[in-house]
C-alpha cells in the first residue's frame, strides 16, 4: 500500500487548506483512514479518521473545524481545514488501516501504512 500527502503549506490564522492522500494498493472503500499530526517536540496525535466514506471521527480540538471525506473513485481521503489556528502548525500524515471490531480509530499503531507527511504552518 502507498500513500501520498499533499496540499500543506504557509497559511495565515483563520485561513484555510485542503490536504489530500491518495492511496493504492487496497481496495481503498473497505478501509479505514486516518490523519495524524505531529508538532516539533510533541508526539503525533489523531485528527480525523474515515471509515467507509461515511462514518466519521474527529479529535476534540478540530472538531467544526476540520472536515474528513473520501472519494472512493479516486481512492483518496481529503482534510478541510478551516479556521486555522497557529496550534494547528504540524506535519500531517495520513494513514489507512483494515477496518474490525474494536478498532481504536485515534490510536496510532492501529494503523498499517503511513503517508510521507505535509507540513502545514499557520502564522499568527
Amino acid at each position: 500500500v502507498q500513500l501520498q500527502a499533499s496540499g500543506g503549506g504557509l497559511v495565515q490564522a483563520g485561513g484555510s487548506l485542503r490536504l489530500s492522500c491518495a492511496a493504492s494498493g487496497r481496495t481503498f472503500s473497505t478501509y479505514v483512514m486516518g490523519w495524524f499530526r505531529q508538532a516539533p517536540g510533541k508526539e503525533r496525535e489523531f485528527v480525523a479518521a474515515v471509515k467507509y466514506s461515511a462514518i466519521r471521527y474527529y479529535a476534540s480540538s478540530v472538531k467544526g473545524r476540520f472536515t474528513i471525506s473520501a472519494d472512493n473513485a479516486k481512492s483518496t481521503v481529503y482534510l478541510q481545514m478551516n479556521s486555522l489556528k497557529p496550534e494547528d502548525t504540524a506535519v500531517y500524515y495520513c494513514a489507512n488501516t483494515e477496518d474490525r471490531r474494536l478498532l481504536d480509530y485515534g490510536l496510532e499503531t492501529e494503523y498499517d501504512y503511513w503517508g510521507q507527511g505535509t507540513q502545514v504552518t499557520v502564522s499568527s
